[in-house]
């Protein structure tokens, strides 16, 4: 090829990723759902069901519920969704009991069962596909159905420790505020203790001062009184003197 000549090979990176686009499988929906449920006799319970899915909600997006009774080994269908319609099987316990309470675009696929009974003890698997997303596991959930809920352990311990956290922050509050009172407490007697200080300190000052004053007075008062004792002498002398010159 002549040098500067444009090349009609392409770049082996843009082979690449045209070859890892065109062949690479798509990644597999996960489905999740809890792993049991409780109910009571005559209650009701919901069944969740949720997914990811590498690709958007598709239009052909399906929701298919599977129930297999406890002890049995088959599994039957009891609910479908698909086109934007939910579909009840015909057949079973459950044709008039389940209710449809998903949305798809939520990537929701869950269903409630009404008026349980002890029958309905056993496993419900959700299977979900979102086309052309459809290769994944399903997911199951365990119904048990009792005449009154249990309290579970997880529940009572959950409280325990909820009740404990809530003592200690309300102890660590009380702590913070009585410290918040002291603190402010121990400033104000600093602010009066700094106030008498000062005030002792002027005090001496007024003291020396007036000590400087005093021995003025002292002398005012002798000039004063030396003065006037002065005057008081003077008409004792003319008195005398008259009398000597009779």
């Amino acid at each position: 090829m002549a040098p500067g000549a444009p090349s009609s090979s392409p770049s082996p990176i843009l082979a690449v990723l045209l070859f890892s686009l065109v062949l690479s499988p798509a990644q597999a929906i996960v489905v999740y759902t809890d792993k049991e449920v409780h109910g009571e006799v005559g209650s009701r319970v919901t069944l969740h069901c949720s997914f990811w899915s590498s690709e958007w909600v598709s239009d052909d997006i399906s929701f298919t519920w599977r129930y297999q009774p406890e002890g049995g080994r088959d599994a039957i269908s009891i609910f479908h969704y698909a086109k934007g319609q939910p579909y009840i099987d015909e057949v079973g316990t459950f044709k008039e009991r389940i209710q449809w309470v998903g949305d798809p675009q939520w990537k929701d696929g869950s269903i409630v069962i009404h008026n349980l009974d002890y029958s309905d003890n056993g496993t419900f698997t959700c299977d979900v596909k979102n086309p052309p997303d459809i290769v994944g596991k399903t997911s199951q959930v365990t119904l048990y159905v009792f005449e009154k809920v249990p309290t579970r352990y997880g529940v009572v311990l959950g409280a325990v420790i909820g009740g404990v956290l809530g003592v200690v922050l309300l102890l660590l509050l009380l702590f913070y505020v009585v410290r918040y009172c002291w603190q402010r407490r121990q400033a104000a007697l600093q602010r009066r203790l700094s106030a008498m200080e000062k005030g002792k300190v002027h005090k001496p000052g007024k003291d020396t001062k007036r000590g400087r004053q005093t021995p003025v007075l002292y002398a005012m008062l002798d000039h004063t009184r030396s003065t006037k004792a002065v005057s008081e002498k003077k008409p004792k002398g003319l008195g005398e003197s008259r009398k000597d010159k009779k």
